[in-house]
């Protein structure tokens, strides 16, 4: 191993003197420091000719804005339960109610903590081992998973957003989150201290629970359990229901579309990990007795072919998870793997490919969307992707942002589809024990 040493005074000399001498990187920090890396970096042809055509667009309505929160992943999964419920109502306009959604996830996500954690405590888990530490750093974050937005709908079901709309909290999710993990290591801490005795530890569990319900009620308002629902169509045709649960709703407007059977399909780029097997990820979950969040490891391209069969013969969108940030034009509303010429303004060649970027910490799952559309070339291959973001409609194209195919390749990490356009072989395979990685694993990142 070699010894720390530290920066000297000539090393540190020699490498201002290497900058001075360059009239580029001169050049560089002008621009740079008077407008940004992503303006100065911008590559101008690229950007100009990426279009905004389709082959194929699904009409989704106003893009949705989830505020400054994290619920990307309850978002897009509406958003494609919108579209259904949409067109089983014939409503030109409608949207459901995230705060309802993230009402009882994360109710749900405190009951599957403290008994997950009472588990690893009775088992003799170490309170400072890497598990516990990224649980308890972990807990009451916003993302989620599709599986996971699906045990929500399938045990709560789903209401109007006018019947349980925003509030304050809901639209900035910080301080609730705060207060929530401050509450639960103050359980965990007292599970500890406990020694073992299971009888306390109930009742730990059970004070923590109610005041989580608490909490979450205060900042986001109590959720109805039935509500009158009437609407008048597209067509101006009146439709009365009379009394429904959020159960009956969901079932009655999206159940007829069968997301909840939809499976996950993952690109883990690592090659230990073989692709048709299943993976999932420890102690990740919300709804305890719920699906276990677990994905199908496949090719990206069967990835590709799958979306695009949905979008052009369904038509219905289809929810994905990627790493948004690398070579994103957020205004313009664009991702393309050479939107953004970085290596050159800089001098350094970043040369990271998928699994290096995957394996080495530079790359996750961090930002959950829907796909929206396909531009498909007469032979058949896919040029670029329209996508339905959760950002407003005040970017972007009114918020729907343009993919080049490549970028999809590079960044694009999972996506839910219908189990029936899984071949015999991944067929078989979901019915395989998934090979388990640990909570920290990149492939549990939380879009």
């Amino acid at each position: 191993m070699s010894e720390l040493t530290p920066l000297t005074d000539e090393a540190l000399n020699t490498l201002r003197g290497d900058f001075a001498q360059s009239g580029t990187n001169r050049l560089a920090m002008n621009a740079v420091t008077a407008a940004g890396i992503d303006k100065v970096a911008r590559n101008y042809d690229r950007a100009r000719l990426m279009q905004r055509r389709f082959s194929t667009i699904v009409d989704n309505g106003e893009a949705t804005h989830q505020d400054r929160s994290g619920r990307c992943w309850l978002f897009s999964s509406l958003n494609v339960a919108r579209f259904v419920a949409k067109k089983n109502m014939n409503l030109k306009e409608f949207e459901f109610s995230q705060n309802y959604a993230m009402y009882y996830d994360k109710l749900e996500r405190v009951n599957y903590f403290l008994k997950d954690v009472a588990a690893l405590v009775a088992a003799g888990e170490p309170s400072d081992s890497r598990l516990m530490q990224h649980l308890l750093a972990d807990v009451m974050g916003d993302g989620g998973q599709w599986t996971m937005a699906m045990n929500v709908y399938k045990k709560y079901g789903a209401v109007p957003k006018d019947l349980f709309p925003e509030t304050e909290s809901s639209k900035n999710t910080g301080e609730m989150n705060i207060q929530l993990r401050h509450m639960l290591h103050t359980a965990v801490a007292h599970m500890y201290a406990a020694d073992g005795d299971a009888s306390k530890v109930e009742a730990i569990i059970a004070d923590a629970t109610a005041a989580g319900h608490r909490i979450l009620t205060i900042h986001l308002g109590e959720p109805p359990v039935s509500f009158d629902w009437e609407w008048t169509d597209k067509d101006g045709e009146f439709h009365r229901d009379g009394e429904i649960t959020p159960v009956e709703f969901w079932k009655k407007y999206v159940g007829p579309a069968d997301l909840e059977d939809y499976v996950c399909l993952v690109d883990d780029p690592r090659t230990e990990h073989a692709k048709g097997k299943k993976i999932g990820i420890e102690h990740l979950g919300n709804v305890a007795g719920g699906d276990a969040t677990e994905y199908l490891n496949v090719p990206n391209q069967f990835m590709k072919d799958c979306v695009k069969q949905i979008l052009v013969e369904q038509g219905i969108p289809v929810w994905f998870g990627a790493d948004c940030h690398p070579f994103m034009d957020r205004e313009n509303g664009a991702w393309a793997t050479d939107l953004f010429e970085y290596g050159r303004v800089y001098d350094v060649d970043f040369d990271l490919d998928k699994e290096a970027r995957v394996r080495f910490g530079d790359s996750a799952m961090n930002h959950a969307m829907a796909f929206a559309g396909v531009d498909v070339a007469d032979d058949g291959t896919t040029r670029r992707w329209r996508v339905e973001n959760s950002w407003g409609a005040k970017i972007a194209d009114k918020g729907y942002f343009t993919m080049s195919d490549d970028w999809f390749t590079e960044y694009v990490y999972e996506v839910a589809v219908p189990k029936a356009l899984l071949p015999e072989e991944y067929q078989k395979a979901l019915e395989e024990p998934a090979t388990m990685l640990p909570a920290w694993d990149p492939m549990g990142a939380l879009a």
